[in-house]
């Protein structure tokens, strides 16, 4: 996810860990000797989002997966961008998890609505609400684990659904065609994911 309030790589999930940063950091150093700020590039993760919206309600779904992927990269970007300019602020954190939850909307959303169209499985949108409800649940645990044990507790309790990994099984989903499943499958890691965390955090407390 991006880091637009300065959180630091070790909340990194393994796919922004091990790919995307490697893509994000080299952006951010070319943006830092630009007029670019933090909360521009987070507008342009989200803009991409919704662009891969509506290229799966118009049935581009290739170049929709490749664009969901693109703007799970750029939104690391932010993070790096405010450690380069040193313009890392508790607005920006707040700024890019709000927009990061309705591009996730938009995924889903997009993701349903192809597989309304384009694939026969059933209840496809009911699939999309549901994987759009366990996104929310990941997010919320996180930021109640963050508020309640701390970040360096929560970096051991990310699980199997982090932001970074659910947009890379998403974009696949799409480019293969199999929307439906990648929402079930991915809306399911997100609720195991929130289980594992309660059950962990209980045990530790």
């Amino acid at each position: 996810m991006g880091r637009g309030g300065g959180v630091t790589a070790s909340l990194d999930g393994p796919v922004s860990r091990y790919v995307n940063r490697r893509f994000s950091v080299p952006i951010a150093q070319v943006l830092a000797h630009t007029p670019a700020t933090p909360n521009q590039v987070s507008v342009a993760a989200f803009a991409m989002a919704l662009g891969a919206l509506w290229l799966l309600a118009i049935g581009r779904n290739i170049e929709a997966g490749v664009l969901v992927q693109a703007s799970s990269i750029v939104d690391g970007v932010d993070g790096d961008l405010a450690r380069a300019k040193a313009m890392a602020t508790k607005f920006g954190g707040i700024f890019d998890a709000v927009l990061d939850r309705f591009a996730d909307a938009a995924i889903a959303g997009g993701m349903a609505w192809y597989a309304l169209e384009h694939e026969d499985w059933p209840a496809p949108l009911v699939a999309g609400f549901s994987a759009m409800v366990g996104f929310i649940l990941v997010s919320y645990s996180r930021a109640r684990l963050e508020t309640m044990a701390g970040k360096d507790a929560t970096s051991e309790l990310l699980g199997l659904a982090s932001r970074d990994v659910r947009l890379l099984l998403l974009a696949a989903g799409a480019v293969a065609g199999q929307c439906w499943w990648a929402l079930v499958v991915v809306g399911g890691l997100s609720y195991a994911t929130v289980a594992w965390r309660l059950l962990r955090f209980r045990q530790a407390a």
